[in-house]
């Protein structure tokens, strides 16, 4: 019997057909470490557990990928408040992340990938972002153009103008329109940072999950 899926930018379910034949790649968006495990991290991360488990019942050989996003605002957030260094913070929630999944059972990612070792890459993605038009220099860091990108919201539904300013999409002083969102974020007094084209800074939360999806899983 055929799987059959929900598909967000058809709106109806459909065979389920792997780009290779019995063979299915998954990237999972893993979490940012800097706080103790809660209910919505067990529930998201059992039911792509199941959902694989399932998939290799079915015969299909699964390889997954879950990223640690380990420097963001909220880590940096944190280590202030700690006094903790950021790197260390990081490095002990994600250890602790990972026992609690092991204790839920949570089958363990082929592929554990980190944001901090993967900045040549997210600097060559967003270069190419910038090259081909879709993405521009502000005062504050570099920005992705949503308007640039006319199918943009085509997978999830969503449209442009429905997006509000701030909801899941940070302010920032060099915005050209509210609804674009940081790629590279120039850096401030204290903060870890890292050498690129665009001064020292570190990546926007959006880059790294498709350049690391992109490195694993291909295009």
């Amino acid at each position: 019997m055929a799987i059959r899926v929900y598909n967000t930018m058809t709106k109806q379910k459909e065979e389920f057909r792997p780009l290779r034949e019995g063979e299915v790649r998954m990237y999972v968006c893993g979490p940012t470490v800097y706080d103790y495990t809660h209910l919505g991290h067990a529930r998201t991360y059992i039911a792509f557990d199941v959902i694989r488990r399932y998939l290799e019942h079915r015969g299909y050989t699964v390889l997954m990928v879950m990223n640690f996003t380990d420097i963001d605002d909220k880590i940096i957030r944190r280590a202030n408040e700690t006094g903790e260094d950021p790197k260390k913070l990081a490095e002990r929630f994600l250890r602790l992340f990972l026992e609690d999944m092991k204790a839920l059972k949570v089958k363990p990612a082929d592929i554990y990938p980190r944001v901090t070792e993967h900045m040549d890459e997210i600097i060559e993605f967003v270069k190419k972002l910038q090259e081909k038009g879709y993405a521009y220099k502000g005062s504050d860091g570099v920005y992705f153009e949503v308007q640039k990108f006319k199918d943009y919201g085509k997978l999830s539904g969503i449209k442009l103008d429905e997006l509000r300013k701030g909801a899941r999409v940070e302010p920032g002083e060099g915005k050209k329109n509210p609804e674009d969102f940081a790629l590279w974020k120039k850096a401030k007094p204290g903060e870890p940072k890292w050498e690129s084209p665009w001064g020292e800074g570190r990546p926007g939360w959006h880059i790294e999950c498709s350049t690391m999806s992109t490195k694993y899983l291909g295009e």
